[in-house]
Formats: C-alpha cells, sequence, structure tokens
C-alpha cells in the first residue's frame, strides 16, 4: 500500500503542476474533504472523509495490499494537516506540498518566519491562543470556519487585547483571495469560511516562563504558590513534547505552566474535588491550555492505566509516591512537595532509598509590622527530587 499526500492551494487543480496531477491520476481511491475532492476533476473513486476521522482511519486504508491511495490536503500537507497524522501511522507515505496558506499570509503581511507564532484552532478551542498572547506579537492563527474570527476577537477583548489590530486573510492564492482589517474590540466583519487571522497583539500577556503571579490562577488556597512552583518546575525540566502528571493537582497551576513551556506538551491533572477539578478546567482554558486533561478521583487509584509520565509533580498527599516513582519513563524526573513533618518523614525516607535531592524552601514577604516593614514568613516546604 502507498499512500500519497498532495497539497491543494486555493486555486485547486488549476494551481497543480503537472507531475501532481500525473501521479494523483495514477491513484486507485481518492480521499479528501468534499470541498476538495470537488476540485480535482479525475474519474476515480472519491471518498470524502469521515467525522470523526481518526478512529475510521486505519480501517479506511488498511486491507488494501498493492493499492495507491491519493490522500488530498490544504496547502502544506504537513502544517497541522493530515500528512502529520498518516507518517506517523503508515510506512509508505509520500508528500507533495504546495505553498502552506501560512506562507501566503507572511507574504502579504511582510512578516517574517522568526517573528511569527502559528496557532491553529482548526477543530479546536480558540483558547489556545492565549498561551502567545503577549505585546508586539505577531500570531496567524489558521481557522476552523467564518465564525472563527469573531471568536477571536471576542477572546482578545476579554483578555485585554481589544486594541490589537485583526486581518483576516481569505481563499489566499486563488482568484477569490480577499483582505479585511480591524480591530478586536469592534470587530463585525462576515468572512468567508476559508481564512486565516493575522494578529498584532497591543496588550500585556503574561511570560511563558515558569512563575506566573498566584493571582492569574483561579483557586480556593490550595495552589502551588509561585516561588515554590518556579522551584519545582526547574527540576521537573519541560522539554517538548513530554507529558506530566500533576497528583493533587489543586488550582492545577503546575500542570498549566509545564503545558504553556511549549504548544507540545502534555500534561494530566489529578483532582480527587470535583469543584476544583472544574476549577482547573477553567485555569487551562483561560491560560491558553485547555487540552490539559483532567482526571476526577483519588490516586493512587485513578493513577492506573494512565499512559506513563516523563515527569511527576505530588503537591497533595504522598499515599501514592511510590506508584509514581515506579511509572516514570526511564530519565523521568518526580518532584514532591511536604509541608507536615508526617509527610516530610516520607519525603526523607525517600531520599535515604533513591537518592535525588532533598531540601528545604522558606519564602518571607515583606508586609507591613506597626509604623515600619517587617518579614512575614510562609509555611516551610520540603522539596524532593528525583530522576530515574
Amino acid at each position: 500500500m502507498t499512500i500519497l499526500v498532495v497539497g491543494l492551494g486555493a486555486d485547486g487543480w488549476a494551481g497543480l503542476p503537472e507531475p501532481a496531477r500525473a501521479e494523483l491520476a495514477g491513484c486507485d481511491v481518492l480521499f479528501g474533504s468534499a470541498r476538495q475532492l470537488e476540485l480535482v476533476p479525475l474519474d476515480l473513486p472519491k471518498h470524502a472523509w469521515p467525522s470523526p476521522l481518526l478512529p475510521a482511519l486505519d480501517d479506511l486504508l488498511s486491507g488494501h495490499a498493492g493499492w495507491r491511495f491519493g490522500v488530498l490536503a490544504s496547502g502544506d500537507p504537513l502544517l497541522s494537516g493530515i500528512g502529520t497524522t498518516l507518517v506517523k501511522r503508515f510506512e509508505d507515505v509520500r508528500i507533495v506540498p504546495a505553498v502552506s496558506s501560512v506562507t501566503l499570509a507572511r507574504a502579504r503581511l511582510g512578516w517574517s518566519a522568526e517573528e511569527t507564532e502559528v496557532v491553529s484552532v482548526v477543530g479546536r478551542s480558540v483558547h489556545r491562543i492565549s498561551r502567545v498572547l503577549t505585546s508586539g506579537a505577531r500570531v496567524l492563527v489558521l481557522s476552523s470556519d467564518a465564525s472563527t474570527p469573531a471568536e477571536i476577537a471576542e477572546l482578545l477583548t476579554a483578555q485585554g487585547f481589544g486594541e490589537s489590530g485583526m486581518t483576516v486573510l481569505s481563499r489566499l492564492g486563488s482568484p477569490r483571495e480577499h483582505r479585511v482589517d480591524g480591530v478586536a474590540r469592534t470587530w463585525s466583519a462576515e468572512v468567508d469560511p476559508v481564512n486565516i487571522v493575522a494578529i498584532e497583539c497591543v496588550g500585556t500577556g503574561l511570560p511563558p516562563l515558569p512563575g506566573l503571579p498566584d493571582d492569574a490562577f483561579e483557586h480556593d488556597g490550595q495552589l502551588t504558590k509561585r516561588d515554590l512552583r518556579a522551584s519545582a518546575l526547574a527540576r521537573l525540566a519541560p522539554l517538548p513534547g513530554q507529558l506530566l502528571w500533576d497528583v493533587g493537582a489543586g488550582a492545577g497551576s503546575v500542570a498549566i505552566e509545564w503545558s504553556r513551556a511549549h504548544p507540545r506538551n502534555r500534561a494530566i491533572a489529578v483532582e480527587r474535588d470535583p469543584v476544583r477539578a472544574e476549577r482547573i478546567r477553567r485555569n487551562a482554558e483561560r491560560l491558553g491550555v485547555p487540552e490539559l486533561r483532567v482526571v476526577t478521583g483519588s490516586a493512587p487509584e485513578v493513577l492506573t492505566g494512565l499512559p506513563a509520565p516523563d515527569a511527576v509533580f505530588a503537591g497533595g498527599g504522598l499515599a501514592s509516591l511510590d506508584v509514581c516513582r515506579e511509572a516514570l519513563r526511564d530519565g523521568g524526573r518526580l518532584v514532591a512537595h511536604a509541608v507536615t513533618l508526617e509527610s516530610e518523614q516520607v519525603l526523607a525516607a525517600a531520599y535515604r532509598e533513591h537518592g535525588g535531592e532533598l531540601v528545604r524552601l522558606a519564602v518571607e514577604h515583606a508586609a507591613p509590622l506597626g509604623g515600619f516593614t517587617g518579614w512575614t514568613p510562609a509555611r516551610t516546604v520540603t522539596q524532593w527530587s528525583y530522576a530515574k
């Protein structure tokens, strides 16, 4: 079985070079969206992708030894496209890209690749944009449909970026190419469903580095405070594409900051209190990582069956400490915090048996003391960090 993935521009068949046309003509069957299939005038069996696609994909493309499958994609198939999914699942996949809408948009705007953030909200929450909002940032957003620009404008306004400039570029590379400019706060334009949104950010955003202010999170007091969170994340060492378990997540601050460190990072927040679990979901959405997974239940029972983590933060009860350590992948990191004598003894025993690093963290804040200023100490935290 061979899979040929051909990227189409907005001009469809007319914009395809002759070699790509010839390769598609030699396929046994064509797959793509209904819109894409209409653009290709070949007398071949054509099948529109089902929805949802991923559960049906293997059955659609397997069991046909010797067949040549043609797959139509938009622009660059490896830019938030079907090509990425296919190369991960099948062996013999050939990609023939077209110029992507991102490249065309940057050309129209004069934006370099180095200074442009690209976020896809195709089939995803527009809240993913919140992660990259910062003063002066230039962001290109791959839209789901005609409603996406208005949703983006509403989000920008709610996040304090209402004065940001917005440009919607539709049908890029086709004779119907169109451009609409405006400001997020007053956005009201109707646009074509096939569009990409450019944002020039005006506002004050949050930094991507660990240690967000505590008031960036909705919480009920169950929160790993800023200085302790920064210390924990430094030892957890977020790396692109890795998975974190945040066990006893409270407000989800560690899982959220881990996820914000890189767009491919993944996290699972484990929280036994359903009210707090819902709060984690709200925090994750507002802070730009809506894909964060929240598991409601008590550890260690709910940890069974979860994908193996690259890192674990245990900020709540330590009853699951051994389970978390054993679940780590090779090279994985674990950080645990204790504030009581009993839980500190658990960490001291783990340190004696497994090594690692054991430290005590004491933070004091300046505060009024009568007519003067004095230091108010926070509860001292014992931190154990371990690499498997």
